[in-house]
This record gives structure tokens, C-alpha cells and sequence, in this order.
């Protein structure tokens, strides 16, 4: 009797195993698919290089697990969803409707096509986006919210079904993707002075900045009254305008400070330098500026 009952169990173990393998099997050969993203709130960083041209293109992906490249087409759908937006702003933000990221407009972008389709015997598939980024404010954080569901039994990953597709804009002397920290010496009413500035990239020719030592504040209000815009040409000449509500005079008659832009290069080493010279007004005072600002580029 006994060695029935150790027969019996023995049975029961070795069928037990079997299922769970079949199950791990199953699991471990299923094409489960998933939006491209981090595993940051299944953010998709898509950094926009300002060319001057009206529209910048960029892709959606998707790809698929499992031990084997599927063995038929794969196909998901794509439709826009405020609902991962919703949640990553209150997740990191709480209450302060201030800080929040923004949607995307819908004017500035467009979705070529909602399916994106994995080919049989790949790994991955992708759909193109149309993009139309100036104007878009560098202070402001937009995403695309996306929600990917299967066409024809694909399964999708629950974790991976949503994807918020950020864009970040660069152009050759600024970017949101990193801080563009510069280190600016000069004088100011002829007085030597120094201090660091981040530059905003505006357009393809264009920067934001603060005027002289001004304290940079992340106010709408404080960033109208204390910055100013460099707009380089083909030749590298800066004109310096103002952002809103500051008064900029370009003062061009300094050879040392001739409102230029250049790379120089030296020690396995490029710099991005601006020589700036102008006086600007906030409320009753009015300073001058001699300035070289200045950042090491890759």
C-alpha cells in the first residue's frame, strides 16, 4: 500500500511538472507585443533637430518577445490617449497644474499611419510621424499620448501597451534633450563680471537667452522681462532682439565683441562661442554688456 501511494505521488509530481513546463513553454514562445519606450512611465524621447524645413520626421516603434521571430504578420493599432499623460503628471507633479506637460497640438504632428505592422520572421516594426516643431515653446514639455491594442488575437504587453512619445527640440547651439549650460565672462558698465546661462533652442538660427547677469527665473513673466533672442545668419552674424518685453540696443562697434558666432577647435576640443556686445533695459535701468559666452560641444 504504501508503494502504491509513493507510485501515485511520484505520477501526480512528474504531471505537475509537465504542465508547469508546457505553461513555461507556452510563455517563453509567445510573440507578446509591446510598445518601444523606457521604463520611465514608457516614455519615448524623440529628439527634433530644427532644420528651417517645415515638417521633421520621426517613427514609432513596436517589437516582439518571445524565443522565435513570429511566423505570421504581426499588427497593432494606434490611437491617441490623454489617459498616460494624465497619469504621469499627477504621479510627479501631484496638484501643481503648473509644472504639467502639455498634449502635443494635433496641428503639430501627423500620424502616416495607425497600424504598425511586425513582418513575419522580425522582431520589430515602425510608423512614421510627421512633425512641425517651431513655435513650440522650449519652456513646455509636450508628449503624444498612445495606446497600441491588437488587430487579428495579437497580444499585446499590459505594461507596454501605452507609450508617451515626447519631443524634444535641438538645433546646432542649444537643446532640451540636455541642458546647454554656457559660461559667460565679459564686463558689464565696464566691470568685470561672470556667470552661467542656459540657452533655449527657438528655430534653426535661434537661441534664447538671459540678458547680461540676469537671474534666470522659470516664470512666464520673469523669462518676458529678462531675455533676449540671438539669431545667427548663414555668415555667423548675431542680431540680438528681444524675447518680449525687454529693450535690447545692439551695439556693433567693438571688434572684440563683434556679435559673432564661432566653433573653435583646439586639443581634441570644439567650443561653441558667442561674442556678444549690446545694452539692454528692465524698468529704469540700463546696462551694457561686453560678453563672451561659451560652451564645449561634442
Amino acid at each position: 500500500m504504501k508503494r502504491s501511494y509513493i507510485t501515485i505521488l511520484t505520477l501526480s509530481m512528474a504531471l505537475m511538472s509537465c504542465k508547469d513546463n508546457a505553461i513555461f513553454e507556452k510563455e517563453m514562445y509567445k510573440n507578446e507585443v509591446a510598445l518601444i519606450s523606457s521604463d520611465y512611465h514608457n516614455t519615448f524621447q524623440e529628439v527634433v533637430h530644427l532644420t528651417g524645413e517645415e515638417e521633421v520626421v520621426g517613427y514609432i516603434a513596436a517589437s516582439t518577445g518571445g524565443t522565435h521571430a513570429p511566423a505570421n504578420d504581426l499588427l497593432v493599432r494606434l490611437t491617441e490617449d490623454a489617459e498616460p499623460l494624465a497619469k504621469y503628471n499627477w504621479a510627479l507633479y501631484d496638484a501643481d497644474e503648473r509644472l504639467y506637460a502639455k498634449l502635443l497640438p494635433e496641428s503639430r504632428y501627423e500620424i502616416l499611419d495607425y497600424d504598425v505592422k511586425i513582418n513575419a520572421g522580425e522582431r520589430t516594426g515602425r510608423t512614421m510621424i510627421k512633425l512641425r516643431p517651431d513655435g513650440l515653446s522650449p519652456d513646455s514639455t509636450y508628449f503624444i499620448g498612445l495606446k497600441a491594442t491588437g488587430v487579428s488575437g495579437v497580444e499585446i504587453n499590459p505594461k507596454k501597451s501605452t507609450m508617451l512619445y515626447q519631443v524634444l527640440l535641438k538645433n546646432n547651439y542649444a537643446s532640451q534633450a540636455v541642458d546647454s549650460y554656457y559660461t559667460m565672462t565679459g564686463t558689464m558698465g565696464g566691470m568685470a563680471t561672470a556667470a552661467n546661462k542656459k540657452l533655449f533652442p527657438l528655430t534653426h538660427n535661434s537661441v534664447r537667452m538671459t540678458a547680461g547677469n540676469e537671474i534666470f527665473q522659470s516664470e512666464v513673466a520673469a523669462i518676458a522681462k529678462t531675455s533676449v533672442i540671438l539669431e545667427i545668419d548663414d555668415n555667423n552674424k548675431v542680431t540680438i532682439k528681444p524675447y518680449k518685453d525687454i529693450k535690447v540696443t545692439q551695439l556693433d562697434n567693438d571688434p572684440m565683441f563683434p556679435n559673432t558666432f564661432k566653433v573653435e577647435q583646439g586639443f581634441g576640443k570644439r567650443t561653441n562661442v558667442f561674442l556678444l556686445s549690446y545694452q539692454y533695459t528692465i524698468g529704469n535701468t540700463t546696462k551694457v554688456m561686453k560678453e563672451r559666452v561659451e560652451m564645449q560641444v561634442k
